[in-house]
């Protein structure tokens, strides 16, 4: 597009070139028809063929034009490649400095409107990218205006042509969102000169600037080629005897903050800059300026007298001011008592440390619950009933959290939670300044997702030989690699380190729990019941120097902002298999508490025995319990994980799910009761399986397979037949699971989110001609009655819920029908999982009685400690 003057554009006629750089060429124009001066930016013409770039510019552009703010230079429309903008006349702050540094006064008033211009994109979505004081316009008649907000997202520039390159035009390099330098040499956050991911953290790097250059009338980090001032900016600290003796303590203290080189360490929020220079422009009548006044988002802040008081039950008082940066404040261990809870691990810190969110049950269901930890109260969250593993956002403004088999989000300030997708027994979360969630499951890879919903895409692969599921990732600061939990066999569980790029991840020790990442360069974990750090190399991806203890007998932690842990001391969850009769009478236990982690009870055809999976020096096997004798006896032996037993009819054989080794699939498995052989391979497969139920007339195994294009979907393998071939039994776009065949093999029973939360309902079977949902307010685990006259499932408050069934099957003419009762709530149960189980943790027996895997000890009263100032120098 070449522009030539008094060349009309649209209703726009051309009558001046303002200037030009790699952020384009700007002209002054005539719009004809609202008889206005606008300035016209143009996308230059050599990126003009890169249809990626003309969509990102178009996007900015519209997202900018919703931005109505008195300090941000206005966008009044679009055409083709050209964005219409407010003209601003007057000087641009670069002239302004050409004479020295500006008056006190002078610079705090422009600093207060550009930070009042920066907060309003911020809240928008929208990142300057590159502040500087030529893209800073007025004071006209008082106001300042900020150019090019945002546009440096969208426009790659080109080689600078000014002479002075610490006041370039925009400068890019790359050709990737990835590791493209993108910004401003003098004025460039040093995550944008190492072309990492930026945030709304970097415009207040270069806000910190600006306000210093308008202090001193020099420039923060000086140079004479472009290589020289990144290096400043990656390596040197400004001048800071440069700023002038009258300049207040509290805006020093702000300008320190802003030029943090960890984005972690910086001044979080453009507002709270507002607010202190808004401060220091007000003092108090009569008395001197304030200089010691700290911003909420100070990191040394802890708590102010009064609060300290109400979070510590009174063991500590006084107030506790901002120190000098240098000055390590004394470590203290505080607790946090929380109501009952069933969940003890589910509670996650606010990255700013200023908030805690857990799971407890208090007086009613499961549920999250919030807490400021400057109060002494916790409040329930409206809508999260059945939530686990909650995570916080990058910015502490929303949550992610886990509950009937969906992802969810939900805003501190209010509002109902967003479903995201779907999360089948999702166990852990991690959300980046990006808006990347990454979440793992109890069976199966890492997944990304949008924080504003979508498709989750796997990010990791498991070694299926060796391992079970990849869960609990945390991101590290560069919101590109983060840390992942890896179940599975000995030698290939503990902690890894993994990327977005698709690196392949690296094993950096064995582990207990998931591992955080702490400021600097450590890594906590819990190893053998202690909770350690030790320091991360990141160029070789690998652990370094000795541990250091915080705390020992350590269940869960959580990390935050200035060297802030807290952990919850954890003890050996023990789980019972317990009978209760239809009315919720307790009747007894079968065996002792076990501290296995048992799961998945699978009663045998006699009701002599039960299947269960357990977890014995970190090896998942099936096992067997005697009823009738009592005790425990091994059933498989290999050193893979082997789980979800599911007995023949006549009680001969066993299949069950193993990851053994040598293969690369997850395979179903047969073996006789009578423990001969390893096993006969039934069903060899690339995703996550589980065997279900075995239809009463010995024809079907069914089982669930997790496909990555259609979810959780049902299979049956012929059993009766010389050819064992597997074929899909229910195959949607949404997830079907936990499936059940009737006593009479002709129904079957099963869970789909199809209605946007999981619900039971019965089809017929083998030919599905119908379908009917049996629960009405959400439902899983379904279980049949010996006589096929009741269906019973689990309700997400975790109440053990039954529904009166008729079915009639006309074989002469196909015609199935089947009608359910209103669905009654027998008793509420402890089961292991609530109704977020992956596979049934109850089973029932042909007299009618529930034998369920509850938790003993459900209502964990122990405190969170909360560790402040913790210092790895010191040691515990």
């Amino acid at each position: 597009m070449a522009i030539t003057i008094g060349q009309q554009l649209g209703s726009y006629e051309i009558t001046g070139l303002l200037g030009k750089g790699g952020m384009g060429e700007v002209y002054r124009a005539r719009d004809t028809k609202l008889k206005r001066d606008v300035a016209i930016k143009i996308l230059p013409e050599e990126f003009s063929r890169d249809a990626d770039r003309v969509s990102r510019f178009q996007r900015e552009a519209q997202l900018l034009a919703s931005l109505n703010h008195p300090n941000v230079a206005a966008i009044y429309g679009l055409e083709d490649r050209a964005i219409i903008m407010e003209l601003v006349e007057g000087p641009t702050l670069v002239e302004r400095l050409k004479s020295g540094p500006l008056p006190l006064h002078e610079a705090l008033k422009i600093a207060v409107q550009i930070a009042n211009a920066l907060e309003a994109a911020h809240e928008k979505g929208v990142v300057h990218r590159d502040l500087k004081p030529a893209n800073i316009k007025g004071p006209i008649d008082g106001r300042v205006k900020v150019l090019d907000l945002g546009l440096a997202t969208a426009l790659p520039g080109t080689e600078p042509e000014s002479s002075d390159p610490s006041n370039s035009p925009t400068l890019t390099m790359g050709g990737t969102e990835i590791g493209v330098i993108l910004g401003t040499a003098a004025y460039m956050s040093p995550e944008q000169a190492s072309g990492k991911r930026v945030d709304k953290r970097s415009d207040i790097w270069s806000f910190g600037v600006v306000l210093w250059e308008m202090l001193t009338g020099r420039r923060a980090f000086p140079g004479e080629a472009f290589s020289e001032i990144i290096g400043n900016v990656l390596n040197r600290e400004p001048d800071w005897d440069a700023l002038p003796d009258a300049t207040p303590e509290s805006i020093r203290l702000l300008v320190r903050r802003c030029l943090k080189k960890d984005p972690t360490l910086r001044l979080q929020d453009i507002g709270d800059a507002r607010i202190e220079i808004e401060d220091a422009l007000q003092p108090s009548p009569g008395a001197p300026a304030r200089h010691d006044r700290p911003t909420t988002s100070h990191r040394y802040v802890l708590w102010i007298g009064a609060a300290v008081a109400l979070l510590v039950g009174g063991r500590f008082a006084g107030v506790h001011l901002l120190d000098k940066p240098q000055v390590q404040e004394p470590e203290m261990r505080v607790e946090i008592n929380t109501p009952p809870t069933s969940a003890p691990d589910d509670f996650a810190l606010s990255p700013d440390g200023q908030h805690i969110v857990f799971a407890a049950n208090g007086d009613g269901p499961l549920r999250l619950w919030l807490r400021a930890l400057d109060k002494s109260a916790a409040q329930p969250m409206a809508g999260t009933d059945g939530g686990s593993f909650p995570f916080w956002s990058a910015d502490n403004r929303s949550i992610g959290f886990f509950a009937k088999g969906k992802l969810y989000r939900i805003d501190v300030d209010g509002g109902p939670p967003q479903v995201l997708g779907s999360a089948d027994d999702g166990r852990g979360g991690t959300w980046n300044v990006d808006g990347t969630i990454l979440f793992g499951t109890a069976r199966g890879p890492l997944f990304r997702i949008r924080a504003t919903g979508g498709d989750a895409l796997a990010v990791t692969r498991l070694d299926p030989p060796r391992q079970l599921s990849h869960r609990s990732p945390h991101f590290l600061p560069d919101g590109n690699h983060f840390l992942f939990y890896a179940t599975g066999s000995p030698e290939a569980s503990g902690i890894y380190l993994g990327s977005l790029d698709g690196e392949e991840p690296k094993r950096l020790t064995a582990a207990d729990t998931h591992g955080a990442h702490l400021q600097p360069d450590l890594i906590l974990f819990v190893r053998q019941g202690a909770l350690v750090a030790r320091r991360l190399d990141y160029g070789r991806g690998e652990l370094k120097g000795d541990p250091v203890m915080l705390a020992d007998a350590v269940g869960h932690f959580s990390v935050a902002a200035g060297n802030r842990v807290a952990y919850r001391a954890g003890s050996a969850v023990r789980r019972q298999l317990s009978w209760f009769a239809w009315t919720g009478k307790a009747l007894g236990v079968a065996g002792d508490a076990d501290a296995n982690t048992l799961n998945f009870p699978e009663l045998s055809p006699d009701g002599r025995r039960v299947a269960v999976a357990r977890r014995v020096q970190e090896n998942v096997d099936v096992w067997l319990m005697d009823l009738v004798r009592g005790g425990f006896s091994r059933f498989t032996f290999d050193e893979a994980i082997e789980s979800d037993p599911v007995w023949s009819p006549d009680g001969s054989q066993i299949a069950f799910m193993s990851y053994r080794k040598g293969t690369e699939n997850f395979n179903l498995y047969l073996k006789p009761f009578n423990g001969v052989g390893s096993g006969e391979l039934l069903v060899k497969t690339a995703y996550p399986t589980s065997p279900l139920d075995w239809s009463p007339d010995g024809r079907f195994l069914l089982y669930w397979e997790s496909d990555p294009k259609t979810a959780g979907d049902l299979w049956v393998l012929e059993m009766s037949g010389s050819e064992r071939k597997p074929r899909v039994v229910v195959n949607t776009p949404f997830e079907e699971r936990r499936g059940q065949f009737s006593p009479d093999s002709r129904w079957l029973a099963y869970e789909t989110n199809e209605s946007g939360r999981f619900e039971i309902v019965v089809q017929p079977f083998p030919e599905l001609t119908g379908k009917w949902q049996v629960s009405t307010g959400g439902g899983t685990e379904p279980r049949w009655r010996a006589d096929g006259k009741e269906l019973y499932y689990i309700a997400p408050d975790g109440k053990m819920m039954a529904a009166r069934v008729t079915t009639l099957t006309n074989n002469r003419r196909g015609d199935s029908r089947f009608e359910a009762g209103a669905p009654v709530a027998l008793f509420p149960t402890r089961i292991v999982g609530g109704a977020n189980a992956f596979k049934a943790q109850y089973a029932v027996s042909r007299d009618g009685r529930f034998l369920i895997n509850t938790q003993v000890d459900e209502s964990n009263t122990t405190p969170i400690t909360l560790i402040l100032n913790w210092h790895p120098e010191r040691g515990k």
